[in-house]
């Protein structure tokens, strides 16, 4: 049994110039042959037992770029869902969307499926930024979406913003967040730019060709981010998430509390009954393994107890809520302080890290220095 399944579309009609996800151009790309495997994927999962007990608690449907897929692809998709994931358990469905992509026709398919979730790819509400990111909506095109789905009857909709990006100023960026607030959306992600291998703003980079914003600019972009979701009601349940209370997302919290997903498509990554998986990455990989009868698992690990307490650590640290202490002496049988005392002690001294005697968390000053405190749980 498997407390949530990912299950990923790698196809895209534009590679945006930070993303290091896998993904492939739409064109020229066997797509329906590709939605068939991954209903044979979920099929073999099913047959493993993976959905016994009534299927995943959560569903995300991620990319690439789900809302890439046509309408009548879209609904293959979900027939395939449909037929291979039982959804007794489900308390939440999600997909990922781009604002120029998500046509009212599609979010109907997607509401008459069951999705009631909605992440959308908006990053900014300035044009010239967003043409800097090779994105090709339009901050329109964001307020437009916003407004069918509410029309289409969606109320969980998150939308995802980045910070840190090259010659972003202040000014922009508080215009950004005065755009994204006024829709009074339930749900908000932030996120810093980070330059990955293999991404075009990483080869500029590398030819200095990349002016990004200095440290102190980027921390006071996240300190004001900060300051503008708690003036608004939001709380900030984990170090780039927001949320007024129950609206969460429950399938992301099930990765920070280290619990078990099935991960399907190219590319995707699972963890279920102790075992980090990958999938092949390359559609023909991919495709030719489940053509074959077979799982399209690249490389697998299984945790060790000391590598799960790790995870433990580190993932749940990112949540506000820190990491419990009865959670952690019912999951490991031990006393986190037995195990970590030193450690925490040490963090603590510093300021990064705080205990109510019932969990640990990052303090303000650690949720900026968040990395520093998670290499310190890593052996």
């Amino acid at each position: 049994m498997t407390d949530g399944l990912y299950i990923h579309i790698p196809f895209c009609h534009q590679i945006c110039f930070y993303c290091d996800f896998n993904k492939v151009f739409f064109k020229n790309q066997p797509v329906d042959e590709y939605i068939d495997c991954l209903g044979e994927e979920l099929r073999m999962m099913r047959g493993e037992g993976l959905f016994d007990g009534g299927g995943p608690l959560t569903i995300f449907i991620g990319g690439g770029t789900p809302t890439a897929l046509e309408d009548r692809q879209l609904e293959k998709l979900f027939a395939h869902i449909r037929t291979a994931v039982p959804t007794d358990r489900l308390i939440e469905f999600s997909t990922e969307a781009n604002p120029d992509e998500l046509t009212p026709d599609k979010l109907a398919i997607l509401w008459g499926n069951g999705v009631r979730r909605l992440s959308i790819g908006v990053q900014s509400f300035d044009a010239g930024l967003l043409e800097r990111l090779g994105r090709t909506h339009s901050p329109d095109d964001a307020e437009r979406v916003v407004r069918q789905a509410r029309d289409t009857g969606f109320e969980n909709i998150s939308i995802d913003l980045m910070y840190g990006l090259p010659e972003q100023t202040m000014h922009q960026w508080e215009t950004t967040l005065d755009r994204a607030l006024s829709f009074r959306l339930p749900h908000y992600s932030a996120y810093s730019l980070i330059v990955e291998p293999k991404t075009i703003f990483y080869n500029l980079m590398n030819k200095n060709q990349l002016p990004l914003p200095g440290e102190d600019l980027e921390a006071g972009m996240f300190n004001r981010l900060m300051e503008r979701m708690e003036e608004s009601g939001l709380w900030q349940y984990e170090i780039s998430n927001f949320a007024t209370e129950g609206f969460e997302s429950v399938h992301n919290k099930l990765y920070w509390q280290n619990r078990s997903y099935a991960g399907a498509g190219a590319g995707a990554h699972g963890y279920t009954r102790g075992i980090r998986y990958s999938n092949h990455g390359p559609l023909k990989k991919y495709m030719s393994a489940v053509s074959e009868g077979r799982r399209p698992i690249f490389e697998e690990h299984r945790v060790t107890a000391g590598e799960e307490m790790e995870e433990e650590m580190f993932l749940g640290l990112r949540m506000t809520e820190g990491v419990r202490f009865d959670r952690f002496r019912k999951r490991f049988g031990l006393e986190l302080k037995e195990v970590y005392g030193t450690r925490i002690r040490e963090l603590s001294e510093k300021g990064l890290l705080a205990s109510d005697g019932e969990s640990v968390r990052l303090t303000q000053k650690g949720i900026f220095l968040g990395n520093e405190v998670f290499q310190e749980f890593l052996v």
